[in-house]
């Protein structure tokens, strides 16, 4: 027979075990896929991963504590977004961060139930990712980077600030549907300014060097670098070429203009990721992407290069310096 004492400790552990166990399902580790377009090791790829990782670390969740997150990079390669987007969906994740359209297209190409959380995405409507902005419809929602309309802004500002431009060279993916997307955007807009545009491939160093030398050996000329993982992946090359030829270049976000690049303007990219975050532990809370919105940028940053300017000769308008958001000297 049980005493006393003991169906009473009995019961007590009984009562114990329901908040025992919610406690511990509470805890459990939940799982987090992350796929970025650039290499790991890249400076811009650290400054993204903080930035993610310490909104999640602030919402409460901690890598090796409550949240386990498996890293793929694609480093501008295809074969490997596709490789990575596949190891990442047999991994059964929670949710996962796909960072750039193609990864995005990759992962949904693996799987329509997992929860995706994008970031730097060009166009997500348009290209068939998701089915409106307010309302996406599937398992992806997150962050677009912008509008094609702002690609025409590169080729306005860079006519601004270089009055005498008459040719710019427009460096762009064009295996990517936002690489021709934004091109068509500058090339619309390039009668109005007085400007002929021209196209250069941006996935081979060795084809952007022959291609911009080639380019720069006529005078009047410009640079718009667009928005691709290649143009991340070759940023040292094309600012040291711009920098050689004495071209001065548009970029489509501040980062590029603090590693010696002329200008940008663009959104904060490192930002998105901070959301992301946002959106990630509204996902672990048990929300669904599809009543999550996608969100457009709400400003877009114009960054300058002083010394840069300096380099290539030219004097920056007071208007301009007037309305930078930043000026690096």
């Amino acid at each position: 027979m049980i005493g006393r004492r003991d169906f009473i400790t009995l019961l007590g552990g009984a009562a114990a075990w329901p908040l025992a166990a919610r406690a511990q399902q509470a805890l459990r580790m939940r799982g987090v896929g992350v796929l970025t377009g650039i290499a790991g090791n890249d400076p811009e790829t650290k400054a993204r991963n903080a930035a993610f990782l310490n909104e999640l670390e602030r919402l409460g969740w901690t890598e090796g504590h409550n949240i386990r997150i498996d890293y793929r990079s694609a480093a501008g390669s295809a074969a490997d977004g596709r490789k990575y987007a596949a190891e990442l969906v047999a991994l059964k994740p929670d949710v996962i961060l796909a960072t750039g359209t193609v990864n995005l297209d990759y992962l949904l190409q693996e799987t329509r139930k997992i929860p995706i959380i994008f970031t730097i995405v060009a166009d997500p409507v348009g290209s068939g990712l998701v089915e409106s902005m307010s309302e996406p419809g599937g398992n992806a929602t997150g962050f677009m980077t912008f509008e094609y309309s702002l690609a025409g802004k590169w080729l306005e500002l860079l006519k601004q600030l270089v009055p005498g431009l008459r040719r710019a060279a427009v460096l762009r993916d064009s295996a990517l549907p936002h690489g021709t997307g934004q091109f068509a955007v500058i090339q619309s807009v390039a009668p109005l300014v007085g400007v002929d545009v021209r196209p250069i491939n941006a996935r081979d160093p060795t084809e952007i060097e022959q291609a911009i030398g080639k380019f720069a050996r006529s005078s009047d000329g410009g640079l718009i670098v667009t928005a691709s993982p290649s143009s991340v992946v070759h940023r040292d090359l094309v600012i040291t070429l711009a920098a050689r030829h004495r071209l001065p270049a548009v970029w489509f976000e501040r980062f590029f203009v603090a590693a010696g690049g002329f200008v940008s303007y663009g959104p904060n990219l490192v930002e998105q990721f901070r959301h992301a975050a946002g959106y990630v532990d509204r996902i672990l809370k048990g929300a669904r992407p599809a009543d999550l919105p996608v969100q457009a940028p709400t400003k877009y940053e114009l960054v300058i290069n002083l010394k840069t300017a300096k380099a290539l000769g030219l004097d920056i308008p007071a208007t301009v310096l007037a309305r930078a958001d930043e000026v690096i000297e």
